[in-house]
C-alpha cells in the first residue's frame, strides 16, 4: 500500500539545469581560470555541490562553495517550477499520503533556491544535504526522511531524475519514479518502477 511520495528537488520540482551549470561554469572560469564546456559539467547535476567541486579537484572547495551558490542567485531568472507540477503537489496534498522532499541542496539553498516558489508547506518534511553525513546515492538521506514520517520504504515512492536518486530509492528498499520531464532519457533507468512522461502522470501511481 502506496503511503508516501518523496520528491527530488532539482530536475525534478524546479527546472534549475541552466542555472546550476551557468553558476558553476562562471565560478569555475573565475577560481580556476579553466573554460568547462557544460557536457564536462552535467555530472554535478544530482549531487552535492562540495561533492561535485571534489570531484573537479578545486582547491578551497568551502570558499568555492559559497561563491558558487551566491551565483546560482544571479541566475534564478532560468529557474522556474515544471508546468502543472504545482497542480499535481496540490492535489496530491489533498490526499491522505505524506509527502516528502530529500535534495541534495543545503539547508540554506532551500531557503534561498526552493522556499521562494511557495511550495516548502505542502511538505510534512524536507531532508536536505545539512541533514545527514552521507548523500545520495547512499540511501541515509531517504531513510531519514521515511523514519521521521513513520513510512516504511516499500510503502514509498522516490520521484528523481537522475542516476544517484534511482540508486538511492533502490538501495533504501522504495519504488523509483523517473520524472523524464527534467531527466530527458530513459538510458540507465531500464529498471525504474515507473516512468512518468510528465507531471500528471505522478496522480497514475494513486489512481
Amino acid at each position: 500500500m502506496l503511503r508516501a511520495i518523496i520528491f527530488d528537488v532539482d530536475g525534478t520540482i524546479l527546472d534549475t539545469e541552466q542555472a546550476i551549470l551557468q553558476s558553476l561554469q562562471r565560478t569555475l572560469r573565475e577560481e580556476t581560470q579553466k573554460e568547462y564546456s557544460f557536457e564536462a559539467l552535467r555530472f554535478a547535476l544530482g549531487i552535492p555541490g562540495k561533492d561535485a567541486l571534489q570531484r573537479l579537484k578545486v582547491d578551497n572547495i568551502e570558499a568555492v562553495h559559497q561563491r558558487w551558490s551566491a551565483a546560482v542567485l544571479d541566475f534564478s531568472h532560468e529557474v522556474a517550477v515544471f508546468e502543472n507540477l504545482e497542480a499535481v503537489i496540490q492535489q496530491l496534498a489533498r490526499t491522505s499520503l505524506q509527502m516528502g522532499i530529500v535534495t541534495s541542496k543545503t539547508a540554506q539553498e532551500i531557503v534561498d533556491e526552493f522556499n521562494p516558489f511557495g511550495l516548502s508547506d505542502y511538505f510534512q518534511h524536507i531532508v536536505s544535504a545539512s541533514d545527514t553525513e552521507k548523500h545520495k546515492p547512499h540511501p541515509e538521506p531517504l531513510l531519514k526522511c521515511l523514519d521521521t514520517l513513520q513510512v516504511a520504504p516499500e510503502e514509498a515512492i522516490y520521484i528523481g531524475d537522475s542516476i544517484y536518486d534511482f540508486q538511492c530509492a533502490k538501495q533504501a528498499g522504495a519504488k523509483f519514479a523517473l520524472a523524464l520531464w527534467g531527466a530527458k532519457t530513459t538510458t540507465g533507468f531500464e529498471n525504474a518502477d515507473y516512468v512518468l512522461q510528465e507531471p500528471k502522470d505522478i496522480l497514475t501511481l494513486i489512481s
